[in-house]
């Protein structure tokens, strides 16, 4: 039985009609770039996590820099950044001309340690990210609370986690800028690159509306040095179709989960993912912990089962940025996950049975 990490076409199989007849009127339209099915896209993203504004815009990464673009973040200016995260969150950062400034994740958690907040925080600090990572939220209310006895602004990176929630509020709220990707393997993906901000803050918004088209809000009229990161049509009316699924692409997600953690309770050698009483964790990625983790994904994928590793290198040790001089060993709970995780295949599509296949192939494995 071969068990992919993630199935994008028996995705698309399921809505197939939908899809293509959404591309289709954007192409009798020829409404390519930004344009009013990105418009409506946004509308329906900012209704559904109960935010005011959304700037659509071509990738995770623009969103994350058109927002602290907008937020006058810049040369001098340092922002906290967890070191457990995919890269292009402290890169967002240095895009800007600011420094990141690193801190450990949570023991028994993948999420920014808010006890670690305040020894990082000097006087160049301007910004907190926050990332909900793999769908997981971070404890935000802790994290705001650090953030407003500071004066500095909290941004949220939910790359990962559409439709999320922290104790009943959509994630990408708590800040004045949640910033999410739709690449094609997120939970909510495009069919290529596509990103926004949600807002609800006016300002913001249309200072971030100007930016991602060169500082443009009348054609051939430039208030400001801006970029171009407009959303094309065609990825706008996708994401608009796949929207009103993600609420039950969702629930599978959470219900696959459970049965991981069910299929996986008396393996000892394997730490199945947290979830506290407080969140709705959307598991974009099952991420468990693990021994002999090399041998075991070589197993695994011996047997067809492809796995992932998010992410074997910590920022603070990647070598983009050795120019900070962070030691090895100083973040001491992300650099050891670095070397337990694994990503189990996950997707609203994944049977049961599949999923009784990846455990008890685990099982064989550590009874070996």
């Amino acid at each position: 039985m071969k068990i992919n990490f993630v199935d994008l076409r028996v995705q698309y199989l399921s809505i197939r009609k939908e899809i293509d007849e959404a591309i289709q009127n954007v192409i009798d339209n020829t409404a390519f770039s930004s344009g009013p099915f990105v418009k409506k896209f946004e509308e329906n993203f900012a209704k559904s996590h109960d935010a005011k504004y959304c700037i659509g815009v071509n990738s995770g990464t623009s969103a994350l820099h058109i927002a602290m673009w907008a937020l006058g973040i810049s040369k001098n200016n340092e922002v906290i950044v967890p070191t457990n995260t995919f890269f292009a969150t402290p890169e967002a950062v240095s895009l800007c001309g600011a420094k990141p400034v690193f801190v450990d994740c949570e023991q028994g958690s993948f999420n920014l340690d808010p006890e670690s907040l305040e020894k990082a925080i000097t006087n160049k600090t301007k910004a907190i990210i926050a990332v909900h990572l793999y769908g997981q939220p971070a404890q935000i209310d802790k994290i705001k609370t650090v953030a407003e006895k500071h004066n500095l602004l909290l941004i949220e990176d939910c790359a990962q986690a559409h439709l999320a929630e922290y104790k009943g509020k959509p994630v990408g709220t708590f800040g004045v800028g949640g910033c999410f990707s739709f690449y094609p393997g997120k939970n909510l993906g495009a069919y290529g690159e596509g990103g926004a901000v949600l807002t609800s803050n006016e300002e913001l918004y249309l200072k971030m509306m100007a930016l991602r088209d060169h500082g443009s809000t009348q054609k051939y009229y430039h208030n400001y040095i801006g970029h171009n990161y407009r959303m094309e049509g065609i990825q706008g009316a996708i994401l608009n179709v796949k929207l009103k699924h993600l609420p039950e692409w969702t629930k599978r997600r959470r219900k696959n989960a459970d049965l991981y953690r069910k299929y996986l309770t008396d393996i000892k050698e394997v730490l199945v993912p947290r979830e506290t009483s407080e969140v709705k964790h959307v598991y974009h990625l099952f991420v468990v912990r693990v021994s002999k983790r090399k041998e075991l994904k070589k197993y695994l994928e011996d047997n067809e089962i492809l796995t992932g590793i998010h992410y074997p290198i910590p920022c603070h040790l990647q070598k983009a940025y050795n120019f900070l001089h962070q030691p090895r060993g100083k973040f001491p709970v992300s650099e050891k996950y670095a070397h337990q995780v694994l990503s189990l295949p996950m997707y609203p599509e994944l049977t049961e049975k599949e999923i009784q296949f990846v455990c008890e192939k685990i099982r064989q494995f550590y009874k070996k």
